[in-house]
């Protein structure tokens, strides 16, 4: 309106003024950003699911820059999930996997063998492959390697109940009859076996932990395996009834090798200023040896916790205390929801990963919910917003960088888009200050929102990550778009950009240029196009990118101008844009005048990067 009333009472014609209006209007209101973003989010979610991670709610992709920590199962995510059983202990001596074969003849051994073959739930495929839990497979692929198998052995014992294995009791038990009566084979935490079992005094118990310890303490999953001989089978079947007077029968020691590329991960988590936490029900030793192999555990200061022991804190004292956890081991799904709750009221943007179905509140409750695609439940995937295909810990690090080089690109559409609008703004604005005619019309002002802007922002989204990018803190989850100097950009480019277009047309009126009108609409739109390539980094110089870095962007920048050309050049375009085709010298004057919007946007970036090695 105050446009409008200005050029009016100068004596410009209604219409003009009113459709110029308008489309100052329009220009002002960024009004292809929605779509540019969007498109941007798809594209990332895209190359994302190349890298093996489905993203299920699109805002995610960007919020992934956010992560400050990232809470992380064991088991399939940081190691392989490929259980071999590294050796076993019955009572006496240990003995390696490789030589169970020799002791098969010794009672203790066999009645291991017995229930590592039947306390479980492996199944052949097709193919005779066996499919389960990889845990019970290498239990199953010991016996049957030395000849203790499912299928012969249920001939003689077939399985008649089984109580399944759940987090809280951490055990399973399958129920058996035979001739002489009902045997209850029950394998779980050594632990758990232990206080299960009677006949055992402390003594006993303690050389059990003993030996169950020193297998922990080489890194491996240790599994403790009981049984009992019932006469008949309980009326009711429950723990309560079967699972307890147990005998001990021996401790099998499973190895799960760390998956080759997630100690790089971690490293690469670290220099960006990402805390990972490692969340496994496993024995205590084990987690805390798996954890400083990866590098998990580096520093003096670095806890391992249990569930038992997170049970016992108040509050406060795990307020206090939750930053400085590196491992939970023994945790229940529950308390895996307490750990993102007390690292979110520490102010920390929490990435958690689940794959069961008591994990969904703890996934739902996390800033980024990460299920596992492989072994996760369908209710856990319903529950998040991202989905690993692959389970890899390492896959949630390139999504990461994946959501930083996103938000950044962001960020460039709208530094380019808003500075480009700013620049006609000022343009249209300061004209009538130097008593100068309006230097833009309306098919102008459109024609620069709709090409000019369009094809280089949508090319934007093809910019790869800056350099450093993953050696740079998180972005703070609050923090305004416009922070690190963008809405200062804006500004004093948008400004720039309208003074160099009025010194243009100043310059050409004062020399009775008659095309200063067609010199003023190219300046906007060829600064627009040094603009774009002067900001494709906030701190690395054109110059050492290189143009051919983001081809998509230079076909588009290159299209523009050739557009942008054939409406100064292409005789029939002339009178629907009301331009003139220019001279050798104007043309060259157009692209002088519109290179030094490049010039100051590169000593910016000059001039930051010294202000950050002052600093």
């Amino acid at each position: 309106m105050v446009f409008f009333t200005v050029g009016y009472l100068r004596g410009e014609p209604p219409l003009l003024m009113l459709l110029t209006s308008i489309s100052l209007a329009v220009a002002a209101i960024p009004e292809a950003l929605p779509a540019v973003i969007t498109i941007a989010l798809a594209m990332g979610a895209k190359r994302m699911v190349r890298n093996k991670a489905l993203v299920r709610k699109l805002p995610a992709v960007e919020t992934l820059g956010s992560v400050t920590y990232i809470c992380t199962d064991k088991t399939g995510t940081l190691t392989e999930n490929k259980m071999t059983v590294q050796e076993i202990w019955a009572g006496t001596e240990t003995i390696p996997a490789a030589d169970v074969a020799a002791h098969t003849t010794e009672e203790p051994i066999r009645w291991l063998l017995q229930s590592m073959a039947l306390c479980n739930d492996v199944k052949a495929d097709e193919k005779g492959k066996p499919i389960g839990d990889p845990t019970e497979i290498a239990i199953a692929l010991l016996a049957k390697g030395n000849h203790f198998t499912k299928k012969e052995l249920e001939i003689t014992w077939p399985r008649i109940a089984e109580i399944p294995f759940d987090s809280e009791r951490k055990c399973m038990t399958t129920l058996h009859q035979d001739a002489s009566g009902v045997f209850a084979f029950s394998k779980g935490a050594l632990d758990v076996m232990l206080d299960k079992t009677t006949g055992l005094s402390a003594s006993d118990k303690a050389k059990w932990m003993e030996w169950g310890d020193q297998m922990a303490g080489q890194g491996l999953r240790v599994l403790g395996f009981a049984m009992r001989k019932l006469p008949h089978l309980p009326e009711k079947i429950s723990p309560h009834t079967v699972e307890n007077e147990l005998t001990m029968l021996g401790i099998a020691g499973l190895i799960d090798p760390p998956r080759k590329e997630v100690a790089k991960a971690i490293r690469e988590c670290k220099t960006a200023g990402i805390k990972t936490v490692m969340i496994t029900g496993d024995y205590l030793l084990t987690a805390r040896n798996i954890a400083e192999k990866l590098g998990i555990m580096e520093s003096p200061d670095d806890l391992v916790v249990t569930g038992a022991e997170l049970a016992a804190m108040s509050s406060g004292e795990f307020s206090k205390k939750v930053e400085n956890i590196r491992v939970y081991a023994r945790v229940s799904p529950e308390q895996k929801l307490g750990i993102v709750k007390a690292l979110q009221e520490k102010g920390h943007f929490v990435a958690m990963t689940g794959d069961g179905v008591n994990d969904a509140p703890s996934l739902k409750r996390s800033d980024i919910g990460i299920a596992m695609g492989i072994t996760g439940t369908d209710v856990s995937k319903e529950a998040s917003d991202m989905i690993l295909l692959d389970d890899n810990f390492a896959t949630i690090v390139s999504a990461v960088k994946q959501g930083r080089r996103i938000f950044d690109n962001i960020r460039k559409f709208i530094r380019y888009i808003m500075t480009g609008n700013t620049g006609e703004i000022w343009t249209l604005v300061l004209a009538p200050f130097f008593g100068l005619p309006i230097p833009l019309l309306p098919i102008h002002i459109l024609w620069i929102n709709l090409v000019s802007d369009g094809l280089p922002s949508i090319a934007l989204a093809a910019e790869p990550s800056e350099k450093g990018i993953m050696k740079r803190p998180p972005r703070p989850a609050g923090e305004s778009i416009f922070a690190g100097g963008l809405g200062r950009h804006i500004l004093w480019v948008g400004f720039l950009i309208g003074a160099i277009c009025i010194a243009t047309q100043l310059v050409a009126i004062k020399m009775g240029d008659s095309h200063w009108q067609t010199m003023v609409f190219s300046v906007l739109s060829f600064s627009q196009m040094a603009h774009v390539l002067g900001i494709r980094s906030e701190s690395q110089s054109l110059f050492r990118q290189g143009l051919l870095s983001n081809l998509p962007l230079l076909g588009a920048v290159l299209l523009t101008c050739a557009l942008q050309l054939a409406t100064i050049y292409v005789p029939f375009l002339n009178p629907v844009f009301k331009t003139a085709p220019l001279t050798l010298y104007e043309l060259l004057a157009v692209l002088g005048a519109s290179s030094l919007v490049l010039v100051a946007v590169e000593l910016e970036k000059l001039f930051f990067n010294r202000k950050i090695a002052v600093h």
